[in-house]
């Protein structure tokens, strides 16, 4: 059991690690597609998070979801059940974070455990859908900080293409 739970720890941690630095910062960076599904101000935010089929949000969704899955398959070896519970875990965290726009509201204690355990709350992860240059790791809140670096250093790089 104590196996499950670390590797399920271990697929979140490194699943939001590689799908924060090889996926979503540089989608927004160079990319549309996250930014147009994920953070359009025309969309209603309820529909898209619960009932759109749109092909570009399913889309944005699977391609954030492929560094898991990958590490879910080198980790399946040790814990099937671990990577299954990861995988779930990640979905159910995926469904939480978006909950602040259905007027959820995280408890003061629950927000202080999130707090101390670095996992991303829903109003945190509001704060990236209203500035997106904050907020980064989608479920771990400890990637921030070399998140924004990693965006700065991927801006300029950007800029250093588009001379070329």
């Amino acid at each position: 059991m104590l196996k499950a739970i670390v590797l399920a720890w271990l697929l979140l941690f490194i699943g939001d690690f590689l799908s924060t630095f090889l996926y979503h910062i540089p989608e927004h960076v160079f990319g549309s597609l996250h930014l147009k599904t994920h953070h359009s101000a025309k969309k209603d935010f309820r529909h898209y998070a619960v009932l759109a089929l749109n092909f570009d949000v399913i889309l944005d969704g699977v391609l954030g979801a492929i560094p898991y899955i990958i590490v879910g398959i080198f980790l399946w070896q040790f814990s099937p059940i671990g990577v299954i519970s990861g995988l779930l875990l990640g979905q159910l965290h995926v469904w939480w974070r978006h909950t602040s726009a259905l007027g959820w509201q995280t408890q003061k204690w629950l927000d202080i455990l999130c707090q101390f355990l670095f996992i991303t709350t829903p109003e945190r992860h509001w704060l990236h859908h209203e500035k997106t240059s904050v907020g980064y790791g989608d479920i771990f809140s400890i990637f921030e900080k070399p998140a924004k670096a990693w965006l700065s250093w991927l801006r300029l790089l950007r800029i250093h293409l588009q001379r070329t």
